[in-house]
């Protein structure tokens, strides 16, 4: 894929498309509505990856969130952007990816104002291999088990992006690690 600028695609309050903007112009005080997509990635041993943003992101820079999020692009499959933004952003390579959450959507307002306004699947994978992150999008990260990431969102909140927040509640509680894919 080329370097050409990121488009997302915006769509209705339903989900149908209705049209599309380049990334950059999106993320605003005005944000609107647009297709996304949230992916919590787990090692061999069921621990979960936790990533920090990058301090130079324009939503939420320097908060603690799961794995990777991005946007498809128009007329790509979620699972093929999903692949893309893995390698992209943590220098992953998937396995066993699974939708786990079709339904989410949320909106979110960062201290600078910057509005976060997406419909959001949410995948689980399990990573092949440790992550190594693009600087421009992950400034730290670490494997933890489930139940700690849990503990540690519901202690402080405010440590943690609110979409991981209302992802792991979306789960009560049954979030682990996706199963193997048969053989």
């Amino acid at each position: 894929m080329t370097d050409l600028p990121e488009t997302v695609v915006l769509v209705a309050d339903d989900g149908t498309p209705i049209g599309t903007a380049p990334k950059a112009t999106v993320h605003t005080t005005q944000t609107p509505l647009h297709l996304a997509f949230s992916c919590h990635v787990f090692d061999e041993r069921g621990r979960v990856l936790v990533t920090r943003r990058a301090l130079v992101k324009k939503t939420w820079p320097g908060v603690w969130t799961n794995a990777f999020c991005g946007h498809p692009a128009p007329e790509e499959a979620l699972e093929e952007a999903l692949v893309r933004r893995a390698e992209r952003e943590l220098g992953l390579e998937l396995s066993d990816v699974r939708l786990s959450l079709p339904d989410f959507r949320y909106r979110a307002v960062d201290a600078s104002g910057i509005v976060e306004n997406e419909i959001c699947p949410v995948f689980t994978a399990r990573a092949m291999g440790d992550p190594s992150p693009a600087a421009d999008e992950v400034a730290e990260w670490a494997w933890v088990e489930p139940q700690q990431l849990g503990a540690a969102v519901t202690a402080t909140p405010f440590a943690f992006s609110p979409w991981l927040g209302w992802q792991l509640a979306a789960w009560q509680g049954a979030y682990s690690a996706p199963s193997r894919a048969s053989a």
